[in-house]
């Protein structure tokens, strides 16, 4: 039928009044955020649908397959059994960067017609209107971002083709761009048995590459070329085109504010989060501005504090010897390499926890434990299009561990970038359920792993891997104030500020976690914002309020390694002569299928020093553990990735 009234439903069960006319931000009567959720109606069924249209009393069709859930505080029609076109849906979860989310099902009333399935985080905006195409928006596209756009399509590529829909990524309406983000309307099963080909690929790129910018055509029809040969093969064009990415956004200035704070909150009585950099971090270490960390305990005053401690620790002096040992390499670094890194030194992060909770016996809920969120931006040499030598290619690498959770932020966007380590992301992921039907359940937020929980291989580890190319705030934090949504909600006051050069970095993260505080008072609350520049544009002197606080590096070094700690968490954190990790971890609460990493020796070599530097640099180092207990320390190696085994030194 056709509605006659443009309505809206508050999502607070507790309102007297909770209609409220389409496009308002609040709810009149209980001033309760009012949600407007645009989905995507799949199926040529949606498109027979005309707009104005009202479905099942509940969807408003605002115009061509796309509706607005006007009751979205109740859960969608979901069927007992998922038919086969949602599984990869469920099952490519991880990569809900670019892909959409199942949402449900309608009824559809037509006599031998399947339900219209509906989907959301879809490259749709505010206001209901579809992002642009990568064809209708690639020829203002800067040259880096021409590039970048096509890496990530061959990034989506072999997830895809393993679950049968990489034809999703053959269609051009199929193929939208928010800012830098490629992201997909719907997947595409495929039609026959035969998988779509690199060279298929290859031809469907052609047109763009025909109006590239100038200065990477060339190469890029060169690469282009390859692809439609019969035996090309995707490590090689992966290299190649992450050459001429590199190259082109190394024509780019690059310069990075960052600051960060954590609190204790309006309830808590010990903080667990921990944080870098803070107001007291040694502005003279080597890592600033290019690492932050943001870490939240789990385990009690006892517990929660001394690992993310430890975690902070540790991961600053590992990638304080990464980023020394990259800036000595004669040629680049390749990506999959340096993500390996990264995961291996999160690995030793876990074991050194995982170490301590089994030499004091902790079982269950009892076990120490931390979450983390991690950015690194890895300075590269590279030669860039035009021919000169740049000392950055703008690689900024993530890695996140159970809840804490990073955000890229423009003028214009605000961009989720990590997905939890939680139970809606575990019945999601192994297509037991759809997302809003997950997040029904009473353990729904209750993390499925974390820093410390269990040994290092049972870990799910994904470590991202971003080019800088606009300018933009990355904001780490913890759940702190990432809870109900208020980054999504509060990012245009917080974060554009920034961006226009209105407010500080040091003031914005205060700004935050006073909102964090009244908010989501009863938990700590940690922020850390760095501020990527590209352009001169917008460049006004702020003067922040509350500047950074100079410290030597001897005092920064005694603050945030025995100060920060309560008496009772320091005798936590003194080296036992007893150490022993035999001891089944118990998991909170999911059962995690070990990840076995192929072994890449051969690729190590060119880093080997890195490694060797990572694996004694934890501030409970393997060389220390090799010589207080040589059992416990050969069971450690044994859990850690086999290219790191060869570099733990010989038992004695």
């Amino acid at each position: 039928m056709i509605s006659t009234q443009r309505i809206i439903y508050c999502i607070n069960p507790s309102c007297n009044n909770p209609i409220n006319p389409v496009g308002d931000d609040v709810c009149a009567s209980c001033q309760t955020p009012l949600v407007h959720r645009y989905l995507w109606a799949s199926g040529s069924l949606a498109a027979k649908i005309s707009a104005g249209s009202k479905v099942a009393d509940r969807y408003e069709v605002i115009r061509h397959q796309i509706w607005l859930d006007t009751q979205p505080g109740l859960s969608p029609d979901i069927p007992a059994s998922l038919p086969k076109e949602v599984i990869p849906y469920l099952r490519l979860y991880q990569e809900r960067l670019h892909l959409p989310h199942a949402y449900g099902f309608t009824h559809s009333h037509e006599e031998g017609t399947s339900d219209v399935l509906l989907l959301e985080n879809v490259p749709i905006d505010d206001t209901g209107h579809l992002y642009p195409t990568i064809a209708d928006a690639w020829e203002q596209a800067t040259a880096v971002r021409q590039v970048y756009w096509l890496w990530q399509i061959l990034q989506l590529w072999t997830p895809l083709s393993e679950f049968g829909v990489a034809r999703s990524l053959l269609f051009p309406d199929n193929l939208r761009v928010q800012g830098w983000c490629i992201r997909l309307l719907e997947l595409y099963p495929i039609q026959t048995a035969e998988q779509p080909t690199l060279q298929e690929l290859g031809k469907f790129w052609l047109p763009w590459v025909a109006v590239a910018n100038t200065s990477l055509a060339k190469d890029l029809q060169n690469i282009v070329q390859q692809m439609c040969k019969p035996a090309v093969e995707l490590e090689a064009v992966v290299t190649q085109l992450n050459r001429l990415l590199l190259a082109s956004a190394a024509e780019l200035p690059l310069s990075i504010k960052v600051a960060g704070n954590t609190d204790i909150g309006l309830v808590m009585t010990q903080n667990e989060d921990s944080c870098y950099p803070t107001a007291s971090s040694n502005l003279d270490d080597p890592v600033l501005p290019r690492l932050s960390i943001v870490c939240d305990g789990i385990g009690g005053h006892e517990g929660g504090e001394v690992a993310s401690q430890l975690a902070v620790q540790s991961l600053k002096l590992q990638i304080r010897a990464l980023l020394t040992e990259v800036a000595e390499q004669t040629e680049l670094v390749p990506p999959d390499l340096l993500q390996e890194q990264l995961e291996a030194s999160l690995r030793v992060v876990n074991n050194v926890i995982s170490a301590r909770n089994n030499e004091q016996k902790r079982q269950g809920r009892e076990r120490m434990a931390t979450t983390l969120v991690m950015a690194v931006q890895v300075p590269q040499r590279v030669q860039t299009t035009a021919g000169w030598r740049s000392e950055n290619g703008h690689e900024v690498y993530l890695a996140n561990i159970g809840d804490s959770r990073a955000y890229w932020i423009t003028r214009n966007y605000c961009q989720l970038l990590t997905v939890d380590d939680d139970v809606v992301t575990r019945e999601v992921r192994h297509a037991r359920s759809l997302y809003r039907q997950a997040l029904n359940r009473q353990d729904a937020s209750a993390l499925t792993q974390a820093l410390g929980t269990k040994d290092a291989e049972s870990l799910r580890l994904k470590v991202q891997r971003f080019i800088v190319e606009e300018d933009g705030i990355l904001l780490l934090c913890s759940d702190g104030l990432s809870d109900n949504n208020w980054v999504e909600q509060s990012w245009r006051d917080y974060a554009v500020p920034v961006l226009t050069g209105k407010l500080a970095v040091e003031d914005a993260v205060g700004n935050w976690i006073n909102l964090a505080n009244a908010k989501n008072g009863h938990d700590n609350t940690s922020v850390v914002v760095s501020y990527y520049r590209v352009s001169p544009e917008y460049l006004v002197p702020v003067t922040p309020v509350q500047p950074l606080v100079e410290i030597t590096e001897a005092e920064a070094q005694e603050q945030e390694e025995v100060n920060s700690f309560t008496e009772s968490s320091q005798t936590l954190l003194d080296l036992d002569l007893d150490l022993d990790i035999t001891e089944e971890p118990v998991i909170i609460p999911k059962t995690v299928t070990p990840v076995k990493k192929p072994s890449r020796s051969n690729r190590w070599v060119r880093l080997g020093g890195v490694l060797a530097l990572i694996v004694g640099g934890t501030s409970l180092g393997l060389f220390a553990w090799s010589q207080i207990n040589p059992r416990g320390f050969e069971q450690t190696c044994q859990q850690l990735p086999e290219s790191v085994q060869q570099l733990c030194p010989p038992e004695k």
